[in-house]
């Protein structure tokens, strides 16, 4: 059975208290936290014959079909490589899929992640299907970034916002999945994900923390002085993810402005780069370090977009504005 989070109890019983399910549902929220999880969650207790607004029981026919991944009244929409969209003609064959009776004599799921991925040409496509679907079909959508949906797909579906869980509660379930890290060291995966636990764990898996001090051990250097950009852009941080980095920057700007603001030290981030950040909140001048944050949204919103970006080049001008942020203010 699918991992049920101590976080989602609330957002469970507000998906399976209706006396008649809807057509459509959107569950949105940061990532991280177990959104995939929910949603199978809940289309288990869909297509459950044994039990009715309870979770799945796991035994009946439906049930047995599901744990072995051959359930025909399942169908999962997803980007057919990473980080791509949805075509238009993915959809297509997902309405002829709507349009068929359920084999089982029941329900039909559809499941879609994240449906912002879906390109205009296949949002559209998805309307009517989505307004008006033919035979017990129940839609289940799976968004990262809210704000990226059209308005036409968040109406037609009752919302589920699924919240980031306390820091305390992050922590505890950490402390179990995670027993090799220290608590510092799980309080600093957190820090980086901003507080998204199942986040937490991918990056733990996939060297973060590694990549972390090879990031700001090339940040310290580039302002001394004693390495290029280029050098950083081409061949250090070639195998760290570019929305990472972004997202890094882009604290960091906040935390320089923060701290130009208040001048509260208790606000100056993770212990790695506080010193840097209060240096460049005394060195840089305010309408700089805002205009360099514009830039990084910009850039990462490109990214999110799948634009066809130079890599290097564009590693390359962050690095050359970041540098010249100490000045003249």
């Amino acid at each position: 059975m699918v991992e049920a989070y101590p976080w989602q109890d609330s957002a469970w019983k507000r998906l399976t208290s209706r006396n008649n399910y809807a057509h459509a549902y959107l569950l949105h929220g940061p990532i991280g936290i177990g959104k995939r999880a929910l949603s199978e969650r809940f289309m288990a207790s869909l297509l459950c014959h044994g039990q009715i607004n309870l979770p799945a029981c796991g035994e009946c026919k439906s049930c047995l079909l599901l744990k072995a991944d051959s359930h025909p009244d399942i169908y999962l929409l997803e980007p057919e490589d990473a980080d791509k969209a949805i075509k238009v003609d993915q959809v297509r064959n997902l309405v002829s899929f709507v349009a068929q009776t359920a084999q089982m004599g029941w329900r039909k799921v559809v499941l879609i992640e994240p449906v912002e991925a879906m390109n205009i040409n296949a949002a559209n496509a998805l309307l009517k299907s989505l307004e008006e679907p033919s035979g017990n079909t129940v839609f289940l959508l799976v968004s990262h970034q809210f704000s990226r949906l059209l308005p036409t797909i968040r109406s037609r579906c009752i919302q589920q916002a699924c919240q980031l869980p306390s820091k305390a509660m992050s922590l505890q379930w950490l402390a179990k999945v995670l027993p090799e890290c220290s608590e510092d060291q799980r309080v600093e995966l957190l820090t980086l994900v901003s507080g998204s636990p199942l986040a937490a764990v991918k990056m733990h898996a996939q060297g973060v923390c590694e990549q972390r001090i090879l990031v700001v051990d090339g940040v310290k250097k580039l302002l001394k002085r004693e390495l290029f950009a280029t050098q950083l852009a081409e061949s250090t941080w070639k195998d760290i993810p570019l929305l990472l980095l972004f997202d890094w920057f882009y604290d960091w700007s906040s935390l320089i402005i923060r701290y130009q603001l208040t001048h509260d030290k208790n606000y100056l981030g993770l212990s790695d780069m506080r010193k840097v950040v209060q240096y460049l909140s005394q060195k840089s001048a305010h309408g700089k370090v805002l205009n360099i944050q514009d830039w990084i949204l910009a850039q990462r919103q490109k990214v999110l977009d799948k634009a066809n970006l130079n890599r290097v080049l564009l590693l390359e001008a962050l690095l050359v504005q970041w540098v010249s942020l100490p000045g003249r203010r």
